[in-house]
């Protein structure tokens, strides 16, 4: 174990990744939440500042993804162009 890190961050990310490659819905929501416990951990650990703060704002959007929320966009917003359009 490294000092001066938190461990809690990476574990956080890769329950996020479990849950984005997960198939069901309920072991999704169920990774979210973990992810989301995880970040709060994460953010305890923290001193108030900027790093707290992105945590805990990464927890609330997990939960969020937890409850069933549109995953965020990450284009924007423009439907891709026709194939065969494009010929």
């Amino acid at each position: 174990m490294s000092f001066g890190r938190n461990p809690h961050v990476a574990k956080a990310q890769a329950a996020e990744q479990k849950a984005q490659d997960a198939t069901d819905d309920n072991a999704r929501a169920r990774a979210y939440r973990e992810a989301a416990h995880l970040w709060d951990r994460a953010a305890e650990r923290e001193k108030p500042g900027k790093q707290r703060t992105l945590y805990e704002q990464n927890a609330e959007r997990d939960r969020e993804l937890a409850d069933g929320g549109a995953p965020e966009p990450d284009d924007d917003g423009q439907s891709p162009p026709d194939p065969k359009l494009l010929n």
